[in-house]
């Protein structure tokens, strides 16, 4: 067999077959002739057996939304007897060797592994070349002759391979010759053309066998995100979510089973890798109905998909994961005073404003027609304008939401609602105690009346003195108002509050 190798590392052929293995690797479908192929040509070299996608049987992708995937991939390949090595080929490149579970499904307890390497030194051009220093091989260059050009072909001993390359040609030592392709005897045993498990195994039990292949991958992760529209009248909403699945492992997952699980996985760190991964993706999303079954599982939940699916290297998938219609939302205006101004006088009778923030509220029950625990995702907004078309209005995340739990959303601050405070006395009672009183006017400049919430963050022992609205203690130094602005109208909440520290 003959490799040719183009001078710009970008073609590699062989008399043999037609190898697809470019720099940065193909994608190789379960099944083909190709595959099929490779693997026995691979093994052909070196007196191992192989068994590529074309024998796989099952495939189930369990991806936690950390950075890893479970891999179970089941296949159906013939075994010598006694002591043997398996290659196993197209596994995920970011595979983790400490992880991998082998074991034969057929007879468990004749097949045994001693020994198994994960090899990860990919052929490409400029190793395959690299691999050959000390070693002849064939130059192929071009040259004019009559304003014709010829190709010639001429012995040569790679001497060096070091920012550049040195070769002896016959008596001559050269450096960088303008060669137009390199021609080898063979590939290296120890360059592969995809990721490969070697495993040392003896087999004591029947030549045909299915054996189930477990491992840890990282470059596969997922994520949720939803997009909520709201009624022009801000009073429901529909919620629509999605899966985004990005694969970054180095393989393909072609007609595999998909789960998904959400929750907090704690796991150690993970040590350097020896080699980088490229990271580039592809979206492409198509509505569909959601398919996705959740279920309880240890402290996760786990989201099953109801039919098999692909997912390719380098590619971002989406997958619809739940519908909600008409989901009953409130829409909040909410103030929130800061700790330090009631630590000193804050220049009195000088206005502070405080941003009014706008928040959806909304609960993730069965009856509004959600009632799935929802994973942490992004959530985009939307609502529809008086043309009836759709225009985006804020974003936020949220996290991990059981069923019956309330999801708030803040979309941005309100445009026209104004909030200004003023510090109207400051009072030093005695060495520990002072007494603090504001006056925060609320100016609504809406076509419609609302309610604007306003939270005082007072801190230390504290009594509320005086107030023009009623408060709620939420918390041991928090103070709510409610208070209600007519449209095109104002508001003005007075307190005063006397505070022990």
């Amino acid at each position: 067999m003959v490799l040719r190798i183009g001078k710009e590392g970008s073609t590699l052929t062989t008399v043999a077959l037609a190898l697809a293995i470019l720099a940065g690797g193909a994608r190789l479908a379960a099944g083909t002739t190709q595959d099929a192929g490779s693997a026995k040509n691979a093994a052909e070299s070196t007196g191992d057996s192989a068994t590529s996608l074309s024998d796989q049987t099952e495939l189930a992708v369990t991806v936690y939304n950390s950075n890893i995937a479970l891999v179970r991939d089941v296949r159906q390949v013939t075994l010598a007897s006694g002591a043997f090595r398996l290659k196993f080929m197209d596994i995920a490149a970011t595979v983790n060797p400490a992880t991998v579970h082998f074991r034969s499904l057929t007879d468990p307890a004749k097949l045994e592994v001693s020994e198994q390497n994960y090899e990860y030194d990919l052929l490409e051009p400029a190793k395959l070349l690299h691999k050959y220093v000390g070693k002849e091989i064939t130059l192929e260059r071009s040259y004019l002759e009559n304003n014709t050009t010829k190709r010639e072909q001429v012995k040569a001993t790679l001497l060096a391979d070091n920012n550049g390359t040195v070769w002896r040609i016959g008596n001559d030592i050269v450096t960088n010759p303008a060669v137009e392709s390199y021609h080898f005897p063979e590939v290296p045993a120890n360059l592969y053309d995809r990721p490969t498990l070697l495993m040392s195994l003896e087999n004591g039990g029947a030549r045909k066998q299915q054996i189930e292949t477990s491992y840890l991958a990282t470059g596969l992760n997922w994520n949720a995100d939803y997009v909520l529209t709201v009624g022009r009248d801000d009073k429901a909403a529909d919620l629509d979510g999605w899966v985004t699945i990005g694969n970054n492992s180095g393989t393909a997952f072609h007609n595999a089973k998909l789960q998904l699980v959400a929750g907090d996985l704690n796991r150690l760190p993970e040590p350097a890798r020896n080699r980088a991964m490229d990271i580039t993706a592809s979206a492409m999303a198509a509505k569909a109905a959601p398919q996705f079954e959740q279920e309880n599982f240890s402290e996760y939940h786990l989201y099953t998909l109801g039919r098999k699916t692909s997912i390719e290297d380098k590619e971002s998938k989406q997958i619809s994961l739940l519908q909600g219609t008409n989901v009953p939302v409130e829409k909040l205006f909410i103030v929130n005073g800061q700790n330090y101004y009631f630590r000193s006088a804050q220049a009195p009778g000088a206005p502070i404003k405080d941003p009014v923030l706008v928040y959806y509220k909304f609960k993730n029950a069965e009856k509004s027609g959600l009632g799935m625990p929802l994973p942490a995702g992004n959530v985009r907004v939307y609502q529809k304008d008086s043309r009836g078309g759709v225009l985006f209005i804020g974003e936020d995340r949220i996290g991990h939401t059981p069923k019956d739990e309330e999801i708030t959303v803040h979309i941005g601050n309100a445009f026209d609602v104004v909030s200004e405070r003023k510090q109207t006395d400051y009072k030093k009672v005695d060495t520990h105690t002072w007494e603090v009183e504001y006056e925060i006017t609320l100016r609504n400049h809406k076509d419609s009346a609302i309610v604007v919430q306003v939270n005082e963050p007072i801190g230390g022992d504290w009594e509320m003195l005086s107030s023009s609205y009623t408060f709620t203690k939420t918390g041991a130094f928090a103070a709510q108002f409610n208070v209600p602005v007519e449209k095109n109208g104002t508001a003005m909440l007075k307190y005063r509050v006397r505070a022990r520290w």
